[in-house]
C-alpha cells in the first residue's frame, strides 16, 4: 500500500520529532529527526514504518541541552538527508491518516507545519488526532504521575525512554494497548478490578505511592538523555492556537467529536469504547495565571488544640529570618539527584538555604481552575515582596543563574522575583504548596496554621483535599509568615528558583 496514493484511509499514524531545544526567546525549533509507524486500527498491528535523522539548516542549532536530551549530535545529522528531502515520504504517512503521539497537538504537529511552510509546500492534513497525554491524563494522572512517556513506560515496566522518534512511537503504542486493557478490565469487573488496587508491575521506588504531582521540578544536569520528556516543551500562544483546529479522537472511530465535558457515563457501556474516556477529558488549553476573586469567608476547618503551638517566626528550626541571611555569604552546590542526575543546591554559609519570612501579604491567592498535567489542582499564590527579601532572593538567582551558565546551560533564566510594575505596583513573589498523591486521594505538602488575637498558633486538620476550603483561606489581602525551601528547577527548557512552603501560619483579619 502507498500512504499517498490511499483514497479512504483508516490507519493510525504513530509519529513523533525530536527537535533542538532554542537557547533563546524568538528562536524556532529544528526538527532532528522524524519517526512514524501506520497502524491498523482494527488490529493495532505496526503495518509500516519510516525514520529518519534530519539536518537543520543551521549546525550551530543544536545546543549542549539539546544533545543531553536525545543524544543526537551535529556530527550525527552532518551528513543526513534535509527536510525537504524526506517531506514527501513524511506527508505520504501524515496526510489523510489519523495522527497519534503523546503530546502531539502542541508540539509535533505545529512543528510539522512549520517545517512545510518553511519549505513552500502544502502541509499534511489529518483525518483525525489522538492525542495521547491529554486522552489518558483523566484517568491515570493519579496513579501514573506526571504522565510524561518516561514515567507511563516505568510504570507498566515497559523499559527506559530513548527519545529517539520510532523507539518513542513504539512505546507510545505498546504504553495505549496497557492502558486500555486496564480500562477494559475495571469497566468489566468493577467489584474486583478498581484504581484504588491498581499498581506497577515495572520497577518502583519508595516515592511511588507518595508522589508530589504538581509540574515536575526537572533537573539541570541530566547526564543521559533519559532527562526531561519532550512532552513539556516551550509553548507559545500561537502553538496553542494551531493546535485548537485539531479535536482529539478515540481509538475506535475516526469521526471529530466536539468534547462535551457534561457528558453522561450510560448504565452500561461498551467497555471497548473509549468515547466515554474521550468526553470526560478537560481539554481546556494552557492558560496564564489569573487573579484569584475573592471568596467569602467559610466555615473553619477544625483546628487540633492538641498540637497547637505559640511557635515565632525564629521558632522552626533550620529556617532564618531575612535579618539573619548575609547576601555575601550565599552559595550554591551541585548535589546528586534521583537516576543519575544533578540538582544546584543554595547554601548559606554551607548550610541548606531555608527563609521564614513574617508577615507577607497575600496579593492575589490561589485559582481553583488551574490543574497540572496530572489532572491535581495547581495550588500557588502570590505575595508582596519587601526590599530586603528582594535583595536576597536577587542574589540567589545572581549565584544560581551564573553557576547553571557556566556548567553549559543554555536555558533561560526565570527570576523569582516578579517585577511587572504595569500589573501591581509592588514586587511580587510566587509561593508553592506541593500536593502529595496517594492512588486517588491527595494532601497538602504544607502544615496550615493560624494564630489568633493572643497571638496563639494552632494547625487547621484538613478532612479532605478541597482546594476552594484552601483558597478562602489563603485569599487576597491576609498577611501570613511563610517558612519555605528554595528549589531550582529545570522545566520548558526555562530554569530559575522555586518557593516550596514547608509551613505557613495565617494571621488574624484586621
Amino acid at each position: 500500500m502507498n500512504p499517498t496514493t490511499s483514497g479512504d484511509r483508516s490507519e493510525i499514524c504513530f509519529f513523533d520529532l525530536e527537535t533542538t531545544i532554542p537557547r533563546r526567546r524568538g528562536q524556532g525549533f529544528s526538527i532532528l529527526e522524524f519517526g512514524a509507524i501506520l497502524v491498523c486500527p482494527k488490529r493495532l498491528v505496526e503495518l509500516k514504518s519510516f525514520a529518519s535523522l534530519v539536518r537543520p539548516d543551521e549546525l550551530s542549532s543544536i545546543s549542549l541541552d539539546s544533545v543531553r536530551f536525545n543524544g543526537i549530535t551535529r556530527d550525527a545529522v552532518a551528513e543526513a538527508p534535509s527536510f525537504s528531502d524526506i517531506a514527501e515520504e513524511v506527508y505520504g504517512f501524515l496526510h489523510g491518516s489519523v495522527w497519534a503521539g503523546h503530546n502531539i497537538v502542541k508540539f509535533d504537529c505545529v512543528r510539522i507545519r512549520e517545517a512545510f511552510e518553511k519549505i513552500g509546500r502544502p502541509a499534511p492534513e489529518p483525518k483525525g488526532i489522538i492525542d495521547s497525554l491529554a486522552l489518558l491524563t483523566k484517568k491515570f494522572g493519579r496513579r501514573a504521575g506526571d504522565m510524561k512517556m518516561e514515567t507511563l513506560a516505568n510504570y507498566f515496566g515497559l523499559g527506559k525512554q530513548t527519545h529517539r522518534s520510532l523507539d518513542d512511537v513504539r512505546m507510545n503504542l505498546e504504553v495505549l494497548k496497557y492502558c486500555a486493557t486496564v480500562l477494559f478490565l475495571e469497566s468489566s469487573l468493577p467489584d474486583i478490578f478498581t484504581a484504588d488496587c491498581a499498581a506497577s508491575p515495572g520497577p518502583t521506588t519508595s516515592t511511588s505511592s507518595k508522589l508530589y504531582s504538581e509540574s515536575p521540578i526537572l533537573d539541570m544536569y541530566t547526564l543521559s538523555p533519559s532527562s526531561p520528556s519532550k512532552s513539556v516543551p516551550c509553548i507559545s500562544l500561537m502553538d496553542l492556537e494551531n493546535g485548537e483546529d485539531h479535536p482529539i479522537v478515540s481509538l475506535q472511530t475516526c469521526h471529530t467529536v466536539e468534547v462535551n465535558s457534561d457528558a453522561t457515563t450510560p448504565a452500561q457501556s461498551d467497555p471497548f469504547d473509549m468515547t466515554q474516556l474521550k468526553n470526560e477529558i478537560k481539554t481546556e488549553a494552557l492558560k496564564l495565571d489569573a487573579i484569584a476573586k475573592e471568596k467569602p469567608e467559610p466555615q473553619s476547618p477544625d483546628i487540633s488544640p492538641a498540637r497547637a503551638t505559640v511557635e515565632g517566626c525564629s521558632g522552626y528550626a533550620g529556617f532564618l529570618e531575612l535579618d539573619e541571611v548575609s547576601t555575601t555569604s550565599i552559595s550554591v552546590s551541585i548535589t546528586s539527584h534521583c537516576r543519575g542526575t544533578h540538582r544546584i543546591k543554595l547554601l548559606h554559609r554551607n548550610v541548606a538555604l531555608q527563609l521564614c519570612c513574617p508577615r507577607l501579604r497575600v496579593r492575589f491567592g490561589i485559582n481553583p481552575k488551574f490543574v497540572n498535567q496530572a489532572g491535581w489542582p495547581r495550588l500557588s499564590f502570590l505575595v508582596d515582596a519587601t526590599p530586603i527579601f528582594c535583595e536576597i532572593l536577587d542574589s540567589c538567582d545572581a549565584v544560581a543563574k551564573k553557576f547553571s551558565e557556566d556548567h553549559g546551560s543554555s536555558s533561560e533564566w526565570r527570576h523569582v522575583v516578579i517585577r511587572n510594575y504595569s500589573y501591581v505596583n509592588n514586587p511580587t513573589v510566587r509561593l508553592h504548596i506541593p500536593t502529595i498523591v496517594n492512588g486517588d486521594t491527595a494532601q497538602y505538602g504544607t502544615e496550615i496554621h493560624r494564630k489568633d488575637q493572643s497571638g496563639n498558633v494552632q494547625q487547621y486538620i484538613f478532612d479532605k483535599f478541597d482546594v476552594t476550603e484552601l483558597s478562602n483561606l489563603l485569599r487576597t489581602g491576609i498577611s501570613l509568615d511563610a517558612f519555605f525551601s528554595l528549589d531550582t528547577y529545570y522545566y520548558q527548557q526555562s530554569a530559575g528558583i522555586r518557593l516550596v512552603a514547608k509551613k505557613l501560619v495565617i494571621h488574624p483579619s484586621q
